[in-house]
């Protein structure tokens, strides 16, 4: 190999040598102790050194670096402490996720390393996000990306260059071609020559690099940093390699030709880069031994602190408390001056005054700067807080979101509107998989509200009405609330962009204009997790939320002789069940209305909850009115059929009568 050394110190240059050889060692230990069953699993990087060390060594401390599961170089180099690695490949309480994750799943803020997910491709948006934070707030920082060859066939790779190409964030986005995607060449996955050609379509420089060159990647990739803080801009750099292990141990490399095997062999980046130290009179053996019972000592000693570490202990609580970030909910409450407005004025407000409470705050979504977006919520938000803040972006769901989870890490605030809450499915991986699971797995916040225009009843069909809090409210970590009213909009949402748990907002498109209320013209806020009742009596109780409300209001107020609690459940996670159960031990029945499908919506939960903690105080069975079992159809003699509130009546009388 060629080394370019030129203009580098002796000092650094051992540096690397130290930086590369660390990871190896405790790689080798690692394997051993596979064997022995002390750890679960092993993605190794041996071969592949280089690329994690030159990188780590040509960025500064403070700047993130989203790394992989064959990234132990970053790690090390960023001085991690080995014990806590150690615990963490064991399961052990003093790891990064207590127990909950394995390998490199975790993230620390301390060290700026921010770990990735089993589905690869959302870290490269949350690159974007960080990197997005940083030029907000005028920051010269770069910030790195790991991915293998493999994940470039993904939407997100391609969504995530496209973001920061157009944005113009510095961001390395950094390819591991290590020839095999578990066992599927790399012939099997793309046809270009080189995946650095992809960078051209996004009008994005590209680099090839060496990647068992140690002076190449960090010569190259230091060069690029400097410039980049000063001139912000995406690079996309591929960096050849080679996997000499399985994908992880268990997989073996059969299926790998023994002439490629060998030929890599002889590139192996740590001693071709020894033999090159040693020529230029930098080390010699007893040196080189020197280093390496130094790093073996460091080794054992930190093995042992972990192997002397008991088992984590289960605290079903801790598990339980550890699923949501902890928020302590400020009640704001609001002057006497109002003003009768519609749910999409009062929603808009709310984000207004949210902005103006959070500079850190940032809305993402298609359309929604100068063209105020497709229902206008954000309309004049470019003059009042300019186009930084209020982002058009590309049509590209998955990658937003996992940006607005990037601006979180990084310190900020993001509300992201989905077009229509249809779209989500296109960011949905995200949303469950990350967002989700962040504060559970290693106490991350994931500070980000998604809006949710959703909502039949408006001619639009089955991709532009669907109603899909389902999807969400059964996941673990997500907040689900869904407003009926314009008071309860505004307090809301500003409640959950205050919160730094990930919530899904949702806004019934046709509610935006048919629903009028007096409102607050200060900014206030309204408890998540508490229920609204409407309307009181001792016959029935009726649960809905959303255009549910309005039916189940309208078939009660042309229905005086029926005496009904109404509850208006207003948050789907929490939920705020004790005040259904308070109410069905007053009235002894129960019927719950939603506009959804029936299978799997929340009326099954909220039916069972009652079935299973209020059976001895019902007269009459739980009564659930949804949806047709159907896709949403367009012509409005279909769509009428399909929604509930026709039959909400009838099923009604039917449980009154029993």
């Amino acid at each position: 190999m060629n080394y370019p050394s030129k203009g580098i110190g002796v000092e650094l240059l051992i540096k690397l040598y130290k930086d590369m050889l660390k990871p190896r060692m405790i790689e080798e230990k690692m394997l051993i102790l596979l064997r022995q069953g002390k750890i679960s699993k092993w993605f190794s990087g041996i071969g592949q050194e280089a690329i994690s060390v030159g990188i780590a060594n040509a960025m500064k401390n403070d700047e993130y670096i989203l790394p992989m599961h064959r990234n132990l170089g970053v790690f090390t180099t960023r001085e991690v402490p080995l014990y806590r690695l150690f615990a963490q490949w064991q399961g052990k309480a003093s790891g990064f996720t207590k127990g909950r994750d394995r390998s490199f799943h975790f993230g620390t803020q301390e060290h700026k390393l921010i770990g990735m997910i089993s589905h690869l491709g959302p870290q490269l948006g949350v690159a974007d996000g960080i990197a997005l934070a940083n030029v907000l707030r005028k920051q010269k920082h770069v910030t790195a990306v790991f991915t293998g060859e493999g994940a470039t066939s993904e939407g997100d790779f391609h969504e995530a260059l496209n973001v920061a190409a157009v944005w113009d964030l510095p961001v390395l986005f950094c390819i591991e071609n290590n020839g095999y995607g578990l066992s599927t060449p790399t012939s099997e996955q793309f046809k270009c020559k080189n995946l650095a050609d992809k960078g051209v379509g996004y009008g994005m420089e590209a680099h090839k690099l060496d990647g068992n060159n140690i002076l190449e990647v960090f010569t190259k990739v230091d060069k690029l940093c400097k410039e980049l803080r000063a001139n912000p801009r995406p690079v996309l750099l591929e960096f050849d390699t080679f996997r000499m292990r399985g994908h992880e141990e268990a997989s073996g490399t059969k299926y790998v030709p023994n002439q490629l095997l060998e030929e890599w062999a002889k590139k192996d980046p740590i001693s071709n880069y020894e033999s090159f130290l040693v020529s230029e009179g930098h080390l010699d053996e007893i040196k080189i031994k020197e280093i390496t019972s130094e790093i073996q000592s460091e080794i054992d000693e930190n093995l042992q602190l972990a192997f002397e570490e008991k088992a984590i202990e289960l605290d079903e609580s801790k598990e339980l408390n550890d699923v949501y970030s902890s928020f302590d909910y400020q009640e704001v409450e609001h002057g006497s001056a109002i003003k009768n407005i519609r749910l999409v004025d009062a929603i808009s407000e709310g984000l207004k005054q949210s902005m103006k409470k959070h500079d850190n705050l940032v809305i993402m979504g298609q359309d929604v700067a100068d063209y105020g977006g497709v229902f206008k919520i954000t309309e004049g938000f470019i003059d009042a807080f300019g186009k930084e803040r209020v982002r058009n972006t590309p049509i590209c769901e998955s990658a937003i979101v996992s940006t607005a989870m990037g601006l979180s890490i990084n310190g900020m605030k993001a509300v992201v509107e989905m077009q229509f809450a249809d779209f989500v499915s296109s960011g949905f991986n995200p949303i469950v998989n990350y967002l989700a699971k962040v504060n559970y797995r290693w106490g991350e916040n994931a500070d980000v509200v998604i809006r949710m225009p959703c909502g039949a009843g408006v001619g639009a069909g089955p991709f532009h009405s669907q109603t899909n809090e389902a999807w969400f409210t059964k996941t673990p970590g997500l907040k689900v609330v869904y407003p009926a009213f314009p008071y309860d909009a505004k307090g809301l949402l500003t409640t959950a962009i205050n919160d730094p748990n990930p919530v899904l907002f949702f806004e019934h498109k046709a509610l935006y204009r048919s629903s009028y209320q007096d409102v607050p013209v200060d900014y206030y806020t309204l408890p998540l997790g508490k229920a609204s009742v409407l309307k009181q009596g001792k016959q029935v109780t009726v649960v809905s939320y959303g255009a549910g409300v309005h039916w189940a209001l309208e078939t009660l107020e042309d229905s005086p002789q029926i005496k009904a609690d109404l509850i208006d459940l207003r948050t789907l996670q929490p939920l705020d069940i004790e005040t259904v159960y308070q109410s069905v031990k007053k009235t002894g029945k129960l019927i719950i209305l939603q506009e959804d499908s029936l299978f799997g919506g929340v009326a099954s939960d909220i039916s069972a909850l009652v079935m299973e903690n209020c059976f001895e105080h019902l007269d009459a069975p739980v009564r659930r009115v949804a949806s047709l079992e159907t896709p949403i159809p367009f012509a409005k003699n279909l769509e009428n059929n399909y929604l509930p509130k026709a039959r909400f009546k009838a099923v009604l009388d039917e449980l009154l009568a029993y």
